[in-house]
Order: structure tokens, then C-alpha cells, then sequence
């Protein structure tokens, strides 16, 4: 049986989607059709706004509505604090820990030679400006090979500069069990261990 050109075409885009596959692509659009018109209207209307009104940063390249984005607006914030992270729900993901009072850089992705992304095509080069008023640069990306990849670039690229470089701690889950991590998150924990008493 052959789909409908565009019910295939409606498949065709979700697919193209990051983490939605051939599979999934079609469960979306079978579930879209069975929404009532108004939904569809409102969920179009949405990508089109975001389209129009969102950009990024030109301070951080978080993504915003604004000139500039909240982080960058508040002047409480500490100026002399930078968190470097891969993408923009990094920002929000940080925030929500409410553990960090400073500034970000948003790179919009990591060095990944096999998929063609190198340091010139993220916003690496813009960080360098905004050093002359920091103190410390906390990298934060993840934990994967191009996570780890970027951080030590970055702290190449940096050191000679002289800012202070940390990076995140790495480890256990809070509430997570020792038997069920794996060999490297267990030897991270322990050789990011905190010392708690000094002799």
C-alpha cells in the first residue's frame, strides 16, 4: 500500500529531525493527523514564531528574543565567571541547578573531525574578547569523546592566555548505586574525589 505524497512528504521532514527516525517520523505524523485543525494551526504558528523571534546571543550565543539574552542582561550576575558549554539547553539544564551565578559561551556543538566539524565552525574564536574580563573559564562539555576532544582544545587554546581553566566533576549520580556504574564513571569519581577533612 502506498502513502498518500503528502502524508510521505509530512514523514520525509519529521525524519529529518534530530533523534527521529524513519519509525518514529511516522508515528508522528499518524498522531498529527488525528489532532484537531486548531492543534496543528497552533503548533504551526509556534515553529513559525520561533523562526521569526528567536537568534542568538551576540554576547554568549545562547538563543533569545531579546538583544541579549537574561544571563548576559543581569547585571547581578558574575561578570568575572564564564561556563563554557556545548549547546543551549546545557544553559538551561546548568540554571536549573541553581548552583551557578555567571556568565556562559555557547559553542553550538563540539570538534568532531569524522562529521566535519572543526574549531572554525563553532564559536570559539568569539570567546577570546570576553577573557579580558574573566577570571575563570569552566568547561563544561559532556563526557563523550568530542565533549573531552573540545575541552582539552579549549584548554590549549587558553592556557597561554593566562585565565584560570577548571572543568565540571564528573562522577556518580546522586542516588546512584556503585554496583551499577560503569569502570570509567567510577575511576572519574574517585579521582575527582573532594577532600573533607585536612590532617
Amino acid at each position: 500500500m502506498k502513502y498518500p505524497p503528502s502524508l510521505v512528504a509530512l514523514i520525509r521532514e519529521l525524519s529529518r529531525l534530530p533523534g527521529i527516525g524513519p519509525k518514529s517520523a511516522q508515528r508522528l505524523a499518524f498522531h498529527l493527523f488525528e489532532q484537531p485543525r486548531e492543534d496543528i494551526e497552533r503548533l504551526s504558528s509556534a515553529l513559525l514564531e520561533a523562526k521569526r523571534d528567536l537568534h542568538t546571543c551576540p554576547v554568549c550565543f545562547n538563543i533569545t528574543d531579546a538583544e541579549r539574552c537574561d544571563v548576559c542582561s543581569d547585571p547581578s550576575r558574575d561578570q568575572a565567571l564564564i561556563c563554557v558549554v556545548e549547546e543551549p539547553g546545557d544553559v538551561i539544564a546548568i540554571e536549573r541547578s541553581g548552583e551557578y551565578s555567571g556568565l556562559y559561551h555557547v559553542l553550538h556543538g563540539v570538534i568532531s573531525p569524522m562529521n566535519g566539524v572543526g574549531p572554525d565552525k563553532l564559536y570559539i574564536k568569539a570567546l577570546l574578547p570576553r577573557l579580558e574580563s574573566a577570571q575563570e573559564i569552566i568547561l563544561a562539555t559532556g563526557t563523550t569523546v568530542e565533549g573531552e576532544a573540545t575541552a582539552l582544545y579549549l584548554q590549549r587554546l587558553l592556557e597561554p592566555l593566562g585565565v584560570a581553566i577548571s572543568r565540571i566533576a564528573y562522577g556518580l549520580p546522586v542516588g546512584g548505586a556503585l554496583e551499577y556504574a560503569d569502570e570509567v564513571t567510577l575511576g572519574r569519581a574517585l579521582s575527582g574525589r573532594q577532600t573533607l577533612t585536612h590532617k
